[in-house]
C-alpha cells in the first residue's frame, strides 16, 4: 500500500482521561479551543487509559503517521468530562458527551450485551429482551451520535477509512451514512453458542454493514463466520510496542516492592488485570490459600483499577469497587489477607518492576478475549499461567512456553502454581520460549497485517 491515507477511528473508551483541572465541554453551543495535550501535565491534568487502547491502538496510529502511510487521523470516543477536542501529536481526539440519563440507559444495555457474551444471564429473559428494551434506544442513540459525528468529520475531512472497534460500537457501521470501506474490530470473545438467539438476526445485520471484521483467535474467527457474517474476517492477534517497556534497575525494583510492602525474601505471584468478575482474581486468591502454609513467603499481587465504565469521570458503574470489596473479604475468609497485595493503578516504570520482581503471572480470566498481560509477561522473560478460556491461549503450548488452566478448577490452578514455584529450572525455560513467542504479537508483526488488512479494502 503506497498512498497515504486518511483515517479515522471510533471506540468507546477515550484514549485520554481528564481530570477536574480541565474544564468540560460546555455545551454552550461554542466550539473551545482545541487543547494540545503536550501543554498539559501527565497524572496531573490527565491520564492514559488503561488497556489496550493505549498498548496496541495508539501505538499503531502514531507508527503509521510516522512513517508515512496516514496521512491524517481523528478518533472519536465517549468521553463526558472530556474537552471537545485534543491534539495528541498527529492525532485529533474528539469526545462525545451525553447526559446522565442517557449514559445510565447506555452503560445498562453495554453491560447486559457485555455479560452475555461471557456467559453472564445469557438464558435470563430480561437479557435476552434487551434489545427490545427502552435502555436500548439509548445504547442506540450513543451510536447515533458517534456515527453522526464522523459522518460530520468527514464532509471536513475526506476519509479514505472508517476503523470501529469493539462490541459498544458495533450498531454505528449501520447508523454511519457512507459508501467508504468500513472495518469493525471484535476485542471480547466471539462464542455464538454464548449469544441468545433472540440476538442472531439483528447483530447479523450490524455485522454485515462492515466490509471486515478483525478478531483475535481463530476460534473466534471460525465462530463469527458460522454465525452468519458475509464480509471478509481476518484474525490478528493484539500487539504492543516492545521498546514501550523497560528492564528496570535494582533500585526500582526494590523501591517499587517497598512501596507494595514486598520483603526481599518474598516470592511473587502477579496478576495484572482490572478489578471485574471476569478476570478471576477470587481464583487465584482461593489457589494461593490452598497452598499458603507450603510457601510462608508467598504474595499474590493483583496490580489494575476499574475500567473506564466504571469510572467517576467514565460511566460510572460502580462494579469494579464492589469486585475489589468482594476479593477483600474472599482474602479474608481464605485466611490469606496478608499474603494478597492489592496495588491499584501502577505507572509504567512500576510495572515493569513488578514484572521483574515476580517469579511468575498468572491471568485466570473466565473468559479473556485475548490477554495482552501473557506478551508482556513474556516481553520480561516470565512464565505465564493462563486460563484456557483467553485467546491467547491458542498461542500456548502447555508446559513449554506457558501452562493452561481451566479457570474453574481452583485445585488445578493451586497445583500448578506450585510445579512454578517448585522448579525455577522449569520458570526460566517457560520465560525463555514465552519471550520468543512475543514476537508474534509485536508492533512489527501487528502493523503488517494491519497493513495488509487496510490495503485489502483500498485496492
Amino acid at each position: 500500500m503506497n498512498i497515504r491515507i486518511k483515517i479515522c477511528i471510533n471506540t468507546q473508551t477515550p484514549l485520554v482521561q481528564f481530570t477536574d483541572r480541565i474544564p468540560r465541554v460546555s455545551g454552550s453551543g461554542v466550539a473551545p479551543p482545541e487543547i494540545d495535550l503536550s501543554t498539559l501535565v501527565e497524572g496531573v491534568d490527565y491520564q492514559f487509559s488503561t488497556g489496550g487502547l493505549t498498548r496496541m491502538v495508539f501505538p499503531l496510529v502514531k507508527r503509521m503517521l510516522s512513517d508515512g502511510t496516514l496521512e491524517d487521523a481523528h478518533w472519536v470516543s465517549l468521553n463526558p468530562s472530556g474537552p471537545e477536542t485534543v491534539k495528541v501529536g498527529g492525532i485529533t481526539l474528539h469526545n462525545i458527551v451525553l447526559e446522565k440519563e442517557r449514559l445510565a440507559g447506555y452503560g445498562k444495555t453495554k453491560e447486559t450485551i457485555w455479560g452475555a457474551v461471557h456467559g453472564i444471564d445469557a438464558g435470563n429473559r430480561q437479557t435476552q429482551d434487551v434489545f427490545w428494551s427502552d435502555d436500548f434506544s439509548e445504547f442506540e442513540y450513543y451510536n447515533r451520535v458517534s456515527a453522526e459525528l464522523m459522518t460530520w468529520l468527514d464532509s471536513k475531512q475526506d476519509f479514505d477509512l472508517f476503523y470501529i472497534h469493539d462490541f459498544q460500537q458495533l450498531p454505528a457501521g449501520r447508523l454511519l451514512n457512507t459508501l467508504k470501506p468500513k472495518i469493525f474490530r471484535w476485542h471480547i470473545p466471539f462464542d455464538e453458542s454464548m449469544i441468545p438467539g433472540q440476538w442472531k438476526n439483528l447483530l447479523t445485520d450490524y455485522f454485515n454493514n462492515y466490509d471486515m471484521v478483525i478478531v483475535s483467535s481463530t476460534k473466534y474467527l471460525t465462530s463469527l463466520k458460522s454465525f452468519g457474517y458475509e464480509g471478509r474476517v481476518r484474525k490478528i492477534y493484539p500487539f504492543v510496542d516492545p521498546n514501550e517497556y523497560s528492564q528496570p534497575s535494582k533500585s526500582e525494583v526494590q523501591e517499587t516492592s517497598k512501596k507494595l510492602g514486598i520483603s526481599e525474601g518474598d516470592r511473587v505471584i502477579l496478576s495484572v488485570a482490572r478489578m471485574d468478575p471476569m478476570k478471576g482474581q477470587d481464583r487465584a486468591i482461593r489457589a494461593l490459600s490452598l497452598i499458603s502454609l507450603k510457601y510462608p513467603g508467598l504474595k499474590l499481587v493483583l496490580v489494575g483499577n476499574g475500567s473506564f465504565s466504571g469510572s467517576g469521570r467514565g460511566l460510572g458503574l460502580s462494579k469494579s469497587a464492589v469486585w475489589r470489596t468482594n476479593l477483600e473479604n474472599v482474602a479474608k475468609d481464605s485466611g490469606v489477607e496478608d499474603r494478597v497485595i492489592f496495588a491499584g493503578h501502577l505507572n509504567q516504570k512500576e510495572l515493569d518492576a513488578m514484572y521483574e520482581r515476580c517469579d511468575f503471572t498468572v491471568l485466570p480470566s473466565v473468559k479473556e478475549g485475548f490477554g495482552l498481560v501473557v506478551v508482556e509477561s513474556w516481553l520480561h522473560s516470565k512464565a505465564a499461567l493462563v486460563t484456557d478460556e483467553a485467546g491467547v491461549a491458542e498461542l500456548i503450548e502447555d508446559g513449554k512456553n506457558g501452562m493452561l488452566v481451566d479457570p474453574d478448577d481452583t485445585k488445578s490452578l493451586s497445583f500448578k502454581m506450585a510445579t512454578l514455584l517448585d522448579d525455577r529450572d522449569l520458570l526460566l525455560q517457560m520465560g525463555e520460549k514465552g519471550h520468543a513467542t512475543s514476537k508474534q504479537c509485536s508492533m512489527e508483526e501487528g502493523l503488517i497485517a494491519e497493513r495488509r488488512a487496510i490495503g485489502e479494502l483500498l485496492q
